[in-house]
């Protein structure tokens, strides 16, 4: 299996009555997916799942498992439980470094290898110490890159920081990073990621799939500033402003505990997002 490219987490879209809008879900699924994207994530935060049923999520993961046919999915589970509920068509599950608790680098070690073992896809360690309060040295990586049944990890580590030059100076061999900030996915790329998984994607797919695959300075400048504008307020606030804005989905709504984007975040990305990005180099 090999991990690289685009990766759209996608949003779960709600219909005016509150439920999840799941024609929505396809033709967005279906849209990146034409665009030039890898695969898509499901139930990744960006999708609220914590905020979604047992049955909400269940058919998310029915639509998106229909949808990637012929395309990569990635489903976002967390413990034994939520990995048991990853289809085995899909290409792997994005498992989140454990947060709040702080186990140390040997926790988590221990803590991923124990999920690993019972997974019924391969891993992507979901690395985003700033939410997770949980740091990992470069050495501490390459020890979860040898754990079998990992296949690689979403890095965000809120920039590029001295472990991660020390990391892609010396990649482990068979193991993708793929950049998980968007404003920093550029760099990344050019310090040797193997693709991202990007939020930011929903919109200018096609810009942000040909990044990933060949690496351009000025594209990636543009880019970054379109992610900036789309996450001026919690993730995925401003995007599903915008999806609503341009008549993609029926509503903007998201679930408590977060709130709509305010109007000004909204018009801002709407901005960056309308400057006519071409297929081939995001130029306008």
């Amino acid at each position: 299996m090999t991990l690289s490219g685009l990766y759209v987490p996608l949003i779960t879209p709600f219909a005016p009555d509150g439920t999840v809008d799941l024609p929505a879900l396809e033709r967005l699924a279906a849209d990146v997916l034409d665009a030039g994207a890898s695969g898509v994530v499901a139930l990744g935060t960006t999708g609220e799942p914590s905020s979604l049923t047992p049955a909400e999520r269940a058919s998310v993961l029915t639509v998106l498992t229909g949808v990637c046919r012929d395309a990569q999915l990635i489903v976002g589970a967390n413990d034994a439980a939520g990995l048991r509920a990853v289809p085995a068509s899909a290409t792997a599950a994005l498992t989140l470094v454990p947060p709040f608790v702080r186990p140390g680098a040997d926790g988590v070690v221990a803590h991923l290898t124990a999920l690993a073992a019972e997974s019924p896809v391969p891993l992507v360690i979901y690395h985003v110490p700033y939410r997770t309060a949980q740091p990992l040295p470069a050495d501490a990586i390459r020890r979860l890159a040898a754990i079998p049944g990992v296949a690689g990890m979403k890095l965000a580590v809120g920039g590029i920081d001295a472990d991660t030059i020390a990391l892609m100076a010396d990649p482990p061999a068979g193991f993708a990073i793929l950049g998980g900030d968007d404003a920093f996915i550029s760099p990344l790329l050019a310090l040797g990621a193997h693709g991202g998984i990007v939020a930011s994607a929903h919109l200018a797919t096609a810009a942000y799939a040909a990044l990933t695959h060949a690496w351009e300075p000025t594209l990636g400048h543009r880019l970054a500033r379109l992610s900036a504008a789309l996450f001026a307020e919690p993730n995925p606030t401003v995007i599903k402003g915008v999806l609503y804005a341009q008549g993609r989905i029926a509503t903007p709504d998201v679930r408590l505990p977060l709130l709509p984007a305010g109007p000004e975040s909204v018009r801002a990305a709407l901005d960056q997002a309308g400057q006519g990005w071409s297929v081939s180099t995001g130029a306008v």
